[in-house]
């Protein structure tokens, strides 16, 4: 075994960017952290996520702090801005996505036994309060990421980077939907 060169690396890469997204988009609701925004962008980017709309409070390029943080991956994933977002999950619905809240509800499930059945709207809350509770009326699953420390939850963009990972691993085994 031995360690990639860095052109090695970026060949690999090149073939890779070339491979269709997965089916999913990501909603991010009222995240207050531009550095959560930015790493939320850059890892979008190496699991193949779609598209993030950004909603409410949420901050969006071409702030310093996102930039700084998603090391260009706001310009490759494409992101769209949107005040309202009960109007984008209600687009997603009725395009025929399955509504999934990154969330912890009476309901949640263990979010690697989520198998989606269709194309994923990703819904990701608030640092401090999470997502809205009108969101949790219109979901279809909400999953979480159960801990087994004292804390009952991870950084927001360190959560979404599991569960992304987790569909990125389910869509690349089933070859998509």
């Amino acid at each position: 075994m031995r360690k990639l060169t860095h052109a090695q690396i970026v060949d690999r890469q090149i073939v890779q960017s070339q491979q269709p997204r997965m089916p999913v988009s990501v909603v991010l609701d009222s995240i207050r952290s531009l550095h959560n925004v930015g790493a939320i962008f850059r890892t979008a980017d190496g699991a193949g996520i779609e598209k993030i709309w950004l909603c409410g409070i949420t901050g969006y390029p071409p702030q310093g702090d996102i930039a700084k943080t998603a090391l260009g991956a706001e310009q490759s994933v494409p992101w769209e801005y949107a005040q309202d977002i009960m109007e984008v999950v209600r687009q997603h619905k009725a395009r025929g996505y399955q509504i999934v809240l990154l969330e912890q509800l009476d309901a949640s499930i263990p979010h690697d036994t989520f198998i989606p059945e269709k194309p994923v709207c990703l819904v990701v809350g608030n640092e401090v309060e999470g997502v809205v509770e009108e969101l949790a009326q219109c979901a279809d699953v909400a999953v979480e990421i159960l801990m087994a420390g004292v804390k009952n939850s991870l950084n927001v963009a360190v959560a979404f980077g599991v569960v992304a990972f987790h569909l990125k691993g389910v869509f690349s085994r089933r070859g998509g939907i």
